[in-house]
């Protein structure tokens, strides 16, 4: 399943009942399209007048881009419930995952028979779903290495950017070929495009396949 706002307030208002004891203050909540969290409590800090850290203006923030099973939906609301329970109530422990957190962790774990973590790993399928599938211009550059490894690099869509890439590339000396390929596929969305002298390596089947369904080459090929 993949969150919607209703669902968080109504498990927010649950879990605070049960597992908080009614202590938290309804915080503003939110669901949002991250790619990079499932789930994040925000607050602001200042500093006080004794030079100790005060947190205000909590927002607990759950992703619904992933599609993922209730319990863990219901785990991550619970999470960022004991970031915002450590804010309000013990901020010398704030922020991250101190000692004061794992513990009451691990309490709500075994008295409520849950599976929180510290920290989620998404599954390789939860990963694809992480990647922008718009369809996307790319300027590509596809490389061989003379070791024989093969790889790409997200170029930006400017000629200057494409020359440089390839100066640099093939004045390393490690180079056997350059091309570059114009493609909207979104499978390059997930690498980063800039013209920083790297190569991600992959399969060149994986390479072929996605290139095969680009605009056509861009002439700016480089053999020794």
């Amino acid at each position: 399943m993949k969150a919607d706002i209703v669902y968080v307030q109504e498990k927010f208002r649950e879990f605070n009942r049960r597992m908080f004891d009614g202590k938290l203050s309804e915080s503003p909540m939110a669901v949002t399209n991250a790619k990079t969290y499932l789930g994040v409590c925000a607050f602001r800090k200042h500093r006080k007048w004794n030079g100790k850290l005060e947190y205000s203006d909590f927002k607990i923030r759950i992703s619904k881009r992933f599609d993922l099973p209730q319990e863990e939906i219901d785990d991550t609301i619970i999470h960022e419930m004991i970031h915002y329970w450590i804010g309000l109530y013990s901020p010398a422990d704030m922020p991250g995952h101190s000692p004061l957190f794992r513990k009451m962790m691990a309490d709500i774990n075994q008295r409520f028979d849950r599976n929180i973590r510290v920290s989620h790993r998404l599954s390789a399928e939860q990963q694809e779903q992480a990647f922008d599938n718009r369809p996307k211009k790319h300027i590509v550059a596809s490389v061989v290495l003379k070791d024989g490894r093969t790889g790409i690099k997200v170029i930006p869509c400017l000629e200057r950017h494409i020359r440089r890439y390839r100066r640099g590339m093939m004045a390393s000396g490690k180079v056997s070929s350059i091309e570059f390929y114009q493609t909207t596929d979104p499978f390059f969305n997930r690498f980063p495009s800039s013209s920083a002298f790297k190569v991600y390596f992959l399969d060149p089947a994986v390479i072929a396949e996605h290139l095969r369904t680009g605009d056509g080459s861009v002439r700016e090929q480089n053999r020794p």
